[in-house]
C-alpha cells in the first residue's frame, strides 16, 4: 500500500479532497451519490490506485452509480475531472466569455456541463455577489429564453432548467372534454335549444300565473368531465419524462372529474391516493415513495393484467379516456400486450399515448411494444417540450370530436 501513488493536483496533492469534490459534482448533475458512497469510491481508489486511469474509473464507477441511465454521466464527468493538465487549459480557454473567435461547442450533457460549472460560494457576502446574475436569473423568462425552454427537450435539460421548466409546466392547462350525463338541470339561454320540455315545471308556472304561460321551463342534460385513467413509464428510459409530466398532470386535471393514475415499470403502482393531496409537491414525494421499480425496465403487458384482475372498476363503462404515457420500449411479450390491450379498448372511449420518442423526425415504432401499442392506440401525441404539452390540450378536445 506505501506504493500507491496518491492522486491529486497543484492545489490539494490528496487523493480524498478530490474525489470529495468530484462525488459533488456527481450530485450537481443529478447522480444519486451519499457519503458512504464518497468513502468507498476513496477506499476504491487506494485499493486500486492511480497508475491506469481506466482502471480507477471503473473501480469509482461501481460504487458511486446505482443506475444504468447515468453511467454516461459519471464518464463524462470522470474524464473532465481527471484529465491532464493540457486538456485543462483547452477547456479553461474555451470557457473564458470574451475569448476571440467562435469556440468548438461543447458535446457533454447539460447535466455534465451544469456539474463543471463553478458553484456559488454561499458565504460569499451578498455586496460582493455580482447582482446582475440574478437579476438575469430572474429575466430568465423573457424573449430568447423563454422560447428556448418552450421547445427544449425534457431529456435535455440541466439540473437547474429542469426545476424550472417543472414549474412552467403545473401552470399549463389540460381541458378534459366533456360528455352530457344523465342527470338534468335547468337549461340556460344558450342550451335551450337542444333542451326538452320541463312540463312538472309549465304546470308550476301557470299555477302561479292563474293559467298564462309566460315562462317554459327546460331541462337540459348536465355536461360532466371523462373520467380519467393514466398510466406513466417509470422506467429507466423514461426517467426524465416522468417525473415531470406526473407534475404536470396533478396541476392541469386539478378540476377534473374522476381520475385514476398507476405508474407502471416492472409491475403496477396506484398513484391516485398520491394525487389525492392538494400540494405538487406533496404528491411528488409520495409517489416517489409508493413507487419500487423506478428507473427499472418496462412491461406494459403484466402490468395492464394486473389493472384488470384488481382495478377493473376504475373503468366506467365505455367513457374513460386512458392515457398512456410511455415511449414503447417494452421488454414483456407482445402477445400478452396484445390481448390487454384489446380489452383496454373494449372498456374505454379512448385510447392516446403520448409518446416523448416523437420528439426525433422521422420516428417510427418499429420496437415490437411500439408496434403493439401504435395498432391499438386511437392517436399518438408528443409529450417532450412545453410546446407540446400546450398542445395537447387542443389535440384532445379534436379527437374527442371524432
Amino acid at each position: 500500500m506505501a506504493g500507491i501513488q496518491q492522486l491529486g493536483d497543484v492545489r490539494s496533492g490528496k487523493l480524498a479532497g478530490n474525489i470529495t469534490a468530484f462525488g459533488r459534482a456527481l450530485r450537481r448533475a443529478g447522480v444519486r451519490t451519499d457519503a458512504m458512497r464518497i468513502a468507498l469510491a476513496a477506499e476504491a481508489a487506494t485499493l486500486v490506485g492511480v497508475e491506469n486511469k481506466l482502471d480507477l474509473g471503473a473501480a469509482m464507477e461501481a460504487v458511486m452509480v446505482s443506475r444504468e441511465q447515468d453511467r454516461m454521466v459519471f464518464r463524462e464527468l470522470f474524464d473532465a475531472w481527471f484529465r491532464d493538465p493540457e486538456l485543462a487549459n483547452k477547456l479553461l480557454a474555451q470557457m473564458l466569455p470574451s475569448a476571440e473567435g467562435k469556440a468548438e461547442p461543447s458535446k457533454r450533457r447539460p447535466r455534465v456541463r451544469e456539474a463543471l460549472a463553478a458553484p456559488r460560494d454561499p458565504a460569499r457576502p451578498a455586496a460582493i455577489a455580482k447582482p446582475d446574475k440574478e437579476i438575469e436569473f430572474d429575466a430568465a423568462m423573457t424573449s430568447s429564453d423563454r422560447q428556448r425552454l418552450q421547445h427544449a427537450d425534457f431529456n435535455a435539460l440541466g439540473a437547474s432548467e429542469y426545476q424550472l421548466v417543472e414549474r412552467l409546466a403545473r401552470d399549463i392547462s389540460l381541458p378534459i372534454p366533456a360528455v352530457p350525463s344523465r342527470r338534468l338541470r335547468a337549461a340556460n339561454d344558450a342550451g335551450r335549444q337542444h333542451a326538452r320540455m320541463h312540463w312538472p315545471g309549465v304546470l308550476h308556472e301557470a299555477a302561479r300565473t292563474g293559467g298564462e304561460l309566460l315562462r317554459l321551463p327546460r331541462l337540459a342534460r348536465r355536461e360532466q368531465p371523462l373520467p380519467l385513467l393514466v398510466l406513466v413509464d417509470v422506467s429507466g428510459s423514461m426517467e426524465r419524462y416522468a417525473r415531470l409530466l406526473l407534475a404536470f398532470l396533478h396541476a392541469a386535471t386539478r378540476r377534473a372529474g374522476r381520475r385514476d393514475v398507476f405508474a407502471f415499470g416492472t409491475r403496477l403502482t396506484d398513484l391516485t391516493p398520491a394525487f389525492r393531496l392538494a400540494d405538487t409537491d406533496a404528491m411528488l414525494a409520495a409517489a416517489g415513495l409508493a413507487i419500487d421499480d423506478f428507473a427499472g425496465g418496462t412491461r406494459l403487458g403484466s402490468s395492464l393484467a394486473e389493472l384488470r384482475r384488481a382495478h377493473a372498476r376504475r373503468l366506467t363503462g365505455r367513457r374513460t379516456l386512458v392515457l398512456v404515457i410511455s415511449d414503447g420500449l417494452d421488454t414483456g411479450e407482445p402477445a400478452l400486450l396484445e390481448s390487454e390491450l384489446l380489452w383496454l379498448k373494449r372498456h374505454s372511449r379512448r385510447l392516446l399515448w403520448l409518446n416523448p420518442l416523437l420528439r426525433f423526425e422521422g420516428y417510427a415504432p418499429l420496437a415490437r411494444g411500439a408496434g403493439v401499442l401504435h395498432r391499438h392506440a386511437d392517436a399518438m401525441l408528443a409529450v417532450h417540450n412545453l410546446s407540446a404539452l400546450e398542445q395537447l390540450a387542443s389535440s384532445l378536445a379534436a379527437l374527442m370530436k371524432k
